[in-house]
């Protein structure tokens, strides 16, 4: 009976840490980063739609589709040589992205802006994606900088830019394309430089 009694308990204890690291970060979730050798770096980070963390010292992260600790050993390699000593991170999940359940008759108003065929608000169905919206407002003009599209979200009066690289999704570089959008999304589609 003891035996049985301590093989619960041994699951009991290992689960949360194997749930832990079967989820992948996601777009819109909320990480904790602190370094012990230089405060200076300790910040909270919120998820873009690419899914890169932007990171002083380290340069661009992938986070989305990563456990915790990919993330953090990934963090831990690209300051490496930033430190005399391997510095010690420490990475957590301060919040998580909410799952929105519209109704099913609900629509959403998205607006697009700039260098597209038909720019102004959208109405879409929920769980529509990015590639769908620029479906929808009838694809880039040919003076498109379709490389430096911006994205403007604003959630809890804060808001947030994201750049979107067409030609990356399109090439299946970046999964920014699947992201779902949400009510009030804008689409800033600029006009193409000289050389671009």
């Amino acid at each position: 009976m003891s035996v049985l009694f301590r093989l619960f308990a041994l699951i009991f204890l290992l689960a949360p840490a194997a749930l832990a690291d079967a989820y992948r970060v996601r777009p819109g979730d909320t990480l904790r980063l602190e370094v012990i050798e230089d405060s200076s770096l300790d910040r909270t980070v919120l998820v873009p739609p690419d899914g890169r963390l932007a990171i002083p010292m380290a340069g661009s992260v992938l986070a989305a589709g990563r456990s915790v600790d990919q993330i953090r050993a990934d963090l831990s390699a690209k300051l490496a040589d930033k430190f005399a000593y391997p510095p010690t991170i420490t990475l957590s999940i301060s919040g998580v992205a909410p799952i929105a359940q519209p109704s099913e008759d609900e629509t959403i108003s998205v607006y697009v802006l700039g260098e597209v065929g038909q720019p102004g608000r959208i109405e879409v169905e929920p769980g529509t994606t990015v590639l769908q919206v620029f479906s929808l407002a009838g694809g880039f003009s040919p003076f498109a900088a379709t490389k430096r599209i911006q994205l403007r979200r604003t959630t809890k009066d804060e808001e947030s830019i994201h750049r979107l690289n067409y030609n990356a999704i399109e090439r299946g570089q970046s999964a920014s394309g699947s992201l779902r959008v949400t009510h009030g999304d804008t689409f800033v589609v600029p006009v193409r430089r000289l050389f671009e």
